[in-house]
């Protein structure tokens, strides 16, 4: 997927600026506008995030804290890999964790032993900002996000997965709802751990599936 600068949306006046762009507390309504303008197909889960469906994986952007002040953007790649295969693959992604800005991509391992791979960016927006800098960034996260399913597929030699790059706007074949759910509430927790809002024992509950 890649993105033409051009078709970024303009969220702010019409008329020339007459000074710096307006600073705005993003919501889930401007980021479902954003993917509307740039064509990206989306739904909302239960939860309220807005996540866009690819061919072996989804994209959620999520608001959360108390003040919904950080927003992040989460990548979970459908692609189940064995255990022994671990240390394999932390080289590979340690390989693109060294040599790009984002997403930061790490494994998840579900209380099945399946492992996956999650990406993920973060900003914090606690009294508002730049809206040009907001949709830029997150149009930049998104494309991270698509490019890194490429670079692995590449990187690992799976052939079939390097064209599946395309948008259906469905859920992903062999997609798992509930590891997914339990990987992506392991990442709700760590999203709060860095407000100091969670503890071990309810990020354990979540992992179990007992918390969206």
């Amino acid at each position: 997927m890649t993105i033409d600068p051009g078709a970024i949306p303009n969220f702010g006046p019409q008329e020339p600026p007459q000074g710096p762009p307006p600073i705005i507390k993003p919501d889930n309504n401007l980021v479902g506008d954003l993917f509307e303008q740039l064509g990206i197909k989306y739904t909302t889960d239960p939860e309220g995030d807005i996540v866009a469906s690819w061919q072996g994986f989804r994209v959620y952007a999520m608001f959360r804290g108390e003040q919904k002040e950080l927003f992040a953007v989460r990548a979970f790649y459908e692609r189940a890999y064995p255990l022994e295969e671990k240390q394999e693959l932390l080289d590979v992604i340690d390989e693109w964790n060294r040599d790009t800005l984002w997403p930061k991509v790490y494994t998840h391992t579900n209380e099945d032993g399946v492992l996956r791979l999650i990406g993920e960016t973060q900003m914090v927006v606690p009294q508002g900002v730049n809206i040009d800098y907001f949709v830029g960034t997150t149009v930049n996260w998104v494309q991270a996000a698509v490019g890194f399913h490429g670079w692995l597929a590449e990187r690992l030699g799976l052939e079939a997965e390097v064209q599946s790059v395309g948008q259906n706007g469905e859920v992903p074949t062999g997609a798992q709802p509930s590891d997914d759910k339990a990987a992506k509430s392991d990442k709700n927790e760590n999203a709060e751990d860095a407000q100091g809002a969670e503890n071990a024992e309810d990020a354990d509950k979540k992992d179990d599936g007992d918390e969206g």
